[in-house]
C-alpha cells in the first residue's frame, strides 16, 4: 500500500511512500480506509507550523476518515469484520486525572492520530478498538468521513454553548469548523450569520450562502450597522470564534451582547484585548476542544435527520495522488472541505 506522509521538517515535504500493510496489535482493529477529509490541522502540518514540531517524520497524516474493519486483534470483541467505523483521533492515556474524570479529550499526555502516530492517508490503518465508533446504516461513506469535524462542532454548540431556539448567532470564520458550527447551531433553532474576510469571498462565503446562511465580508461590511439590524440593536447572543486568528476574539468581544457568550473553537495563539468591557458586561468566554463518543453520536443523529448538508459542504475534486493541489487550494481559500477517495492508495 501507499501513504501520504510528512517527510521533512519544513513547509511542503509531503510524499507518497510505499508502506507495509499494518498488523493490528491484540487490542487493535485494522481498518481499510475508504474516504478521508483534509482539515486545518493537516494544512498546518503541510506548512509545518510550530504546533506540529513534535512530529517525527516520516509520519502518515490524516485523522478525519471512515472505513471498514478487515482484521481484528485477538482481544477485540466489540467490532466485527466488515463493520463500518470512524476513529475518535484524540487518544487519552486513561490514567491521568482528566481521563479518570471522563475528560480524555484534554488528557495530560494526549496523542493525536496523524501527528503522534501514522494516520489515515493510507490504504490501511491499525487503530485501538476503544478509539473506534460504528457508523450507522444509511450514512454515505463520504459524509461519514466528516464525522470527526462535525463532532467537534456538536460539542462546541450542544455541549459547550448556550445556543437555543431563536438566538442570534455569529460564526466568525467560514472554514470547515465554522460552516459545520453554523449548521449545528441552525439545527438548534438559532438565527445564524457567517463572517469572513476578503480571501473567503472566492469560495467559502458563497458556500455559506449555498448552505442557507447570510454571509458577510467584515473587510467591506459596517459591522456595527449590520449587528444593529440583525440583532435589533442587542448584539449577538453567542459568537463562535473558529478563525484561529488573533483578531477573532477581539472581534467577538465587539459583537457579543452584554450577558452573552463567546465560544473559542479556533486556536489563535497569542492575542490581546482590553478585558474591562467584557467583565463589566458579564460576557461568558467558553473554550471547546475536540470531541468524544457522545459528540460523535450527536453528529450521526444530525446526519440522520437531514439537519446537516454534507453533500453541498464537501469537495471531492481532489486526489491524494496529487495532494499538493488540495493543500494549496485549501490554504488559498479556494476550497473548504476536500474529501479524498483513499482507495487509490491500494491500487
Amino acid at each position: 500500500m501507499r501513504g501520504l506522509a510528512k517527510t521533512t521538517r519544513a513547509s511542503g515535504g509531503m510524499e507518497l511512500l510505499d508502506l507495509d500493510r499494518p498488523t493490528p496489535a491484540a487490542d487493535e482493529a485494522l481498518v481499510e480506509v475508504d474516504y478521508a477529509g483534509l482539515c486545518g490541522s493537516d494544512a498546518g502540518i503541510y506548512e509545518y507550523k510550530p504546533a506540529f514540531e513534535r512530529m517525527d517524520p516520516p509520519t502518515v497524516i490524516g485523522h478525519e476518515y471512515t472505513g471498514r474493519v478487515v482484521e481484528l486483534g485477538e482481544e477485540v470483541t466489540s467490532f466485527s469484520v466488515g463493520e463500518r467505523v470512524v476513529e475518535r483521533p484524540i487518544r487519552g492515556c486513561g490514567e491521568c486525572y482528566q481521563c479518570q474524570s471522563g475528560m480524555e479529550n484534554i488528557c495530560q499526555r494526549i496523542e493525536l492520530t496523524g501527528i503522534d502516530h501514522d494516520g489515515a492517508y493510507a490504504g490501511y490503518v491499525a487503530v485501538p478498538a476503544d478509539s473506534l465508533q460504528s457508523v450507522p446504516d444509511g450514512v454515505d461513506p463520504r459524509h461519514a468521513a466528516l464525522a470527526e469535524p462535525t463532532a467537534v462542532c456538536t460539542r462546541a454548540v450542544i455541549e459547550n454553548s448556550r445556543v437555543g431556539a431563536g438566538d442570534r448567532v455569529l460564526v466568525a470564520g467560514p472554514g470547515p469548523i465554522g460552516l459545520l458550527t453554523a449548521q449545528v447551531a441552525d439545527a438548534q433553532g438559532a438565527n445564524v450569520v457567517v463572517a469572513g474576510v476578503g480571501p473567503d469571498t472566492a469560495y467559502r462565503l458563497p458556500l455559506a450562502e449555498d448552505l442557507g446562511f447570510p454571509a458577510i465580508n467584515i473587510e467591506e461590511t459596517d459591522l456595527a450597522a449590520y449587528r444593529e439590524e440583525f440583532t435589533d440593536g442587542i448584539g449577538y447572543d453567542v459568537v463562535f470564534d473558529t478563525t484561529g486568528h488573533p483578531s477573532g476574539l477581539p472581534m467577538a468581544a465587539e459583537e457579543v451582547r452584554k450577558g452573552g457568550q463567546i465560544v473559542l473553537v479556533g486556536q489563535a495563539g497569542e492575542t490581546s484585548m482590553p478585558t474591562t468591557p467584557i467583565v463589566r458586561a458579564e460576557v461568558d468566554i467558553q473554550c471547546s476542544y475536540s470531541a468524544m463518543f457522545r459528540d460523535f453520536d450527536r453528529a450521526f443523529r444530525l446526519m440522520a435527520t437531514g439537519d446537516l448538508d454534507h453533500e453541498t459542504f464537501l469537495d471531492d475534486r481532489f486526489s491524494l495522488l496529487d495532494a499538493e493541489a488540495a493543500f494549496e487550494a485549501f490554504l488559498n481559500g479556494e476550497t473548504c472541505k476536500p474529501v479524498f477517495d483513499v482507495s487509490v492508495l491500494r491500487e
